[in-house]
């Protein structure tokens, strides 16, 4: 609705009607209803109405408090439906991956500030609580490997050629403390298994990250357990992607631990005869140092994050009589990360294979 004002002293006009006279000091006009033009052309009739003035031409001031606070009630809801949805989307991870699962990176506070990425030292600091040493018991001997803790109740991530036939599983973490483990599902397509310690709690489980976005020449450290050694820490970079790693599915042949344990690379066999029962992985390469007892534990990136699980590596004691020709070569392989998380659901639910 659009209202005109008329203010005392302005124009005055004629009868309702729209007849009269108005009144100059040259003369005296006549108006007639319907005829807007003046009798005398030398003076302009008055307007229709009264002109509006700069005060009428500005809306009246909103009462102090009543603001309009369309838009920002509408940021803070779509604010808070984000949120929601956030938190919603941890919940389902969670849920699909256990309850003390960690978030993968990016979701999380950086495992190492950013000052630090690529430090070593700070890598190692923050992600070595959070590998563990396994030694299992054999029919034939014992085996001895690695494991990442994935939940803060004891749910560690490892090589399923480390416990493949085990009678019994001992855990050591870094701080000295030892657990006895159960097997609670394994994939020998994946050479993967999840074991769970036996009253463990508030244990530091590591940020699995992705290795999608790994490139060669990427910096990595690996933390593991070579030799029965808790807890070593070696660094180098990746030096290829997407290596067809071929291991064995047979039960047996995990029996005796890293140094027995058999791999194809290349056209190549290594640490002898993977035999005929075999599976073929995509894998992760790297120079790191890896010997003996790394198998299961983690590849991380230069953030903290771990993006592989170790799984292979050449031993060249196989090969010579000799003990110190023993050791990496600079040729290991790991499980990328985002392998195990795809695979993780099915080894919580007992899968075995």
């Amino acid at each position: 609705m659009t209202e005109s004002i008329r203010r005392s002293g302005e124009y005055e006009y004629g009868t309702p009607q729209g007849t009269g006279t108005y009144d100059s000091p040259q003369g005296t006009y006549a108006q007639q209803q319907g005829h807007s033009a003046p009798v005398n052309p030398e003076w302009p009739p008055p307007p229709p109405y009264a002109p509006p003035t700069a005060t009428d031409a500005l809306p009246a001031p909103e009462p102090r408090g009543k603001r309009n606070r369309g838009p920002v009630a509408l940021l803070a809801a779509v604010a808070i439906v984000a949120a929601a949805v956030g938190g919603a989307t941890a919940y389902g991870f969670q849920e699909l991956t256990g309850k003390d699962t960690v978030a993968t990176a990016g979701t999380s506070t950086p495992v190492v500030p950013s000052s630090k990425k690529g430090d070593v030292a700070a890598i190692a600091s923050a992600v070595t609580p959070s590998v563990v040493e396994i030694n299992a018991t054999l029919s034939n001997g014992s085996s001895t490997g690695s494991g990442v803790i994935v939940s803060s109740n004891g749910e560690i991530v490892t090589n399923n050629h480390v416990v493949s036939g085990a009678q019994s599983i001992k855990v050591r973490t870094s701080d000295g403390k030892s657990y006895t483990a159960d097997v609670v599902g394994t994939d020998s397509s994946k050479d993967l298994a999840l074991i769970k310690l036996q009253g463990a709690s508030g244990l530091r489980a590591a940020s699995l990250g992705s290795s999608s976005g790994v490139q060669v020449g990427d910096t990595v450290v690996a933390i593991g357990s070579p030799e029965g050694l808790t807890g070593t820490v070696t660094s180098g970079i990746v030096s290829a992607l997407n290596r067809d790693v071929t291991v064995s599915t047979d039960e047996s042949q995990g029996q005796g631990g890293d140094d027995q344990w058999p791999f194809q690379f290349g056209g190549r066999q290594f640490n002898g005869d993977t035999g005929s029962s075999t599976t073929t992985y995509k894998a992760i390469q790297t120079d790191a140092s890896l010997n003996p007892g790394n198998s299961g534990g983690a590849l991380i990136d230069a953030s903290g994050n771990v993006i592989g699980i170790n799984s292979a590596m050449y031993s060249s004691s196989q090969q010579s009589s000799s003990s110190s020709d023993a050791g990496s070569i600079g040729l290991g392989f790991a499980i990328p990360i985002d392998t195990v998380k795809a695979d993780l659901a099915k080894l919580r639910a007992g899968h075995n294979s």
